[in-house]
């Protein structure tokens, strides 16, 4: 049996004067609970300002080491690989080390030849020494019979004229000794110069650390200075952070740090403050600012913060120089 129409208007009408409560209703939940979090967001970062100074004008630092070439020479060959770790003293380049052998054989002869020539001098200066000394003897006994009128002038005057002759000679053979044992010693430190000029064909790593450019291939010819690798010392890391100067009032050397690395999101790291530089970043820029001459635009300044790891990270997250990293100060 079917309603009349009247009921059904009006349970529609019912139905259409409570319908728009219950949204508005949700509506005021959702925004309420909204700026609930809003406020307990705000109130702790507004708690967290108070307590940090925080700044995303971070990188990782490390020691590079630039491995160069001491001598000329091609390559011979490059046993290190690219973004390799390497320890101290690993080689890492040999170049071809044929004419600094050749040198330092050549030394070698040389310094044999100086030893000769001392031996020579030597037993020069021995001879002479010893013709010095008989005529010398000669010399005191016929002044004697010189003076007992046993021998004439002449005779003594002969004998004097060659223990004269035989002492400049002596003299002469003493300085020749003392000039080839010169030579030895010259000879010497010229060998010790090819075989330093030697080892330097092998060239090694100056320190621990990973291999992060390498500019060198076998067979290129090298030249003294002229920098093949860049080496990342992996003994010590460290964070150079750039600090407006507005911020340094609240930071001193070891206060804690908290430390986030752009690569590993969700992961903080702890360190400490070390230092702060004696000088703003734009002091040792190329061109430093001249605030003396031309218009003056005031700028605020921000000075690097040298900042430590109190945590040794673990091998499966490593750091690598120059990766972008907020800290944030404790302060309170």
């Amino acid at each position: 049996m079917e309603q009349p129409e009247s009921n059904t208007m009006a349970e529609k009408n019912l139905s259409g004067k409570e319908s728009p409560k219950a949204p508005n209703l949700v509506r005021m939940v959702i925004i309420g609970a909204l700026l609930a979090v809003a406020l307990i967001w705000g109130g702790s970062k507004l708690y967290h300002s108070f307590l940090y100074v925080e700044t995303d004008n971070a990188q990782i630092v490390g020691d590079i080491y630039p491995v160069i070439s001491r001598v000329p020479g091609r390559v011979d060959a490059v046993p290190a690989g690219d973004n390799e770790q390497v320890k101290q003293g690993d080689t890492l380049i040999t170049l071809d080390p044929s004419d600094y052998r050749i040198r330092r054989d050549m030394a070698e002869a040389a310094l044999q030849n100086a030893r000769a020539s001392v031996s020579a001098a030597g037993a020069t200066a021995s001879a002479a020494a010893a013709t010095e000394r008989k005529l010398s003897a000669d010399l005191r006994r016929n002044r004697s019979l010189r003076q007992q009128d046993v021998i004439s002038p002449a005779e003594f005057d002969a004998v004097k004229a060659g223990a004269e002759s035989s002492s400049a000679q002596f003299a002469a053979a003493a300085s020749q000794r003392s000039a080839a044992e010169a030579q030895v010693t010259l000879k010497e430190a010229e060998l010790r110069n090819a075989e330093l000029q030697l080892s330097y064909t092998t060239i090694t790593a100056p320190a621990s650390g990973h291999i992060a450019k390498k500019s060198v291939q076998p067979g290129q010819y090298v030249a003294p200075g002229q920098q093949l690798i860049a080496l990342v010392g992996s003994n010590e890391l460290w964070i150079v952070a750039n600090f407006k100067e507005t911020q340094l009032d609240k930071i001193a050397p070891g206060l804690p740090v908290i430390i986030k690395v752009d690569a590993y999101p969700g992961k903080e790291f702890k360190g400490k403050v070390e230092s702060l530089s004696s000088g703003t970043g734009a002091q040792f820029a190329l061109l430093p600012p001249d605030n003396a001459s031309g218009n003056f635009v005031k700028v605020t300044q921000r000075i690097p913060v040298k900042i430590v790891f109190t945590e040794k990270p673990d091998k499966s997250r490593p750091f690598s120089a120059g990766m972008n990293v907020v800290v944030e100060v404790k302060v309170k």
